[in-house]
């Protein structure tokens, strides 16, 4: 085992254990990563971003292939069980934030590298512990309508494809006081539809250009907030008042994010925050 640095921020408090291995030098294992995540053992996450080097990454074969830089910076996102995810929106706005912070960047607007593809980012304002930040997320591609249950309640959704899997299901006459009331457990979904699992968002209709939205992450279970299923929600939402483009402010748990979709993209703006830093064990 090793001794290293750890940062602790959230985006919308969407946690994340930050790390810096900018070589590609220590291999995480995914029971190192769930037992960092652990919120009694270890320091506690939604997920682990490990700070990297695009091409020291696929040097390593941690990464099939890139479409950044060598030298970018590349997001290693991990979720709260250890298993490798494809993109994480909260978490790109908070490794975008640490970047700028911690100087590893000296630009408002760089790319950083993903296993969804290299993301375009913009750091709004920053300081040591808050920021604002807009993530260029892609298409938000309509993969087709699936069903899913939750608490003995069926609904139907939205299937997206933001890089990982959605299933944003618009509920309605879903009012935000009876989504808040909600049992939410772990979904049942169609597994044909959804073979790598998926990330099911119930949302409330589309009200002043406002929703409100809860997640269960696939990997994790439900958490304050999910950035990537923010622009899912969003796009079911503006498809549910049959507008196929707009802005939605998009209301979680844990605060509330503006998404942004447009012909062939979108974009997720929100906060960043990181609260601590220590030394952990690997």
């Amino acid at each position: 085992m090793t001794t290293t640095h750890f940062t602790k921020g959230h985006g919308t408090e969407n946690d994340f254990v930050i790390i810096e291995d900018l070589d590609a030098a220590t291999p995480i294992a995914p029971e190192r990563v769930a037992l960092l995540c652990d919120r009694r053992a270890g320091i506690g996450g939604d997920g682990l971003l490990r700070v990297a080097r695009a091409g020291a990454l696929l040097d390593a074969g941690e990464v099939e292939s890139i479409d950044c830089d060598r030298e970018d910076w590349f997001m290693d996102y991990r979720n709260a069980d250890g298993s490798v995810a494809e993109m994480c929106g909260n978490g790109s706005r908070v490794f975008a934030h640490y970047l700028r912070a911690r100087g590893l960047v000296d630009a408002d607007e760089f790319t950083i590298g993903t296993r969804a593809g290299a993301k375009q980012v913009k750091v709004h304002s920053f300081d040591d512990f808050d920021a604002e930040v807009s993530i260029e997320m892609g298409d938000a591609v309509v993969t087709g309508v699936s069903t899913a249950s939750m608490a003995g309640t069926s609904f139907a959704g939205l299937g997206v494809d933001m890089g990982n899997p959605h299933l944003a299901a618009v509920i309605p006459s879903l009012t935000s006081e009876e989504l808040a009331a909600m049992d939410f457990e772990q979904p049942v979904f169609d597994h044909e539809f959804f073979p790598a699992g998926v990330n099911v968002e119930v949302v409330t209709p589309l009200v002043d250009g406002a929703v409100h939205m809860r997640v269960f992450e696939r990997g994790v279970g439900e958490t304050r907030s999910c950035g990537t299923g923010t622009v899912a929600a969003a796009r079911a939402a503006l498809a549910d008042a049959a507008h196929p483009t707009g802005t939605v402010a998009v209301n979680v748990p844990g605060g509330q994010v503006v998404v942004d979709i447009f012909d062939g993209g979108s974009r997720l703006t929100g906060p960043s925050r990181l609260v601590a830093e220590g030394t952990t064990v690997l």
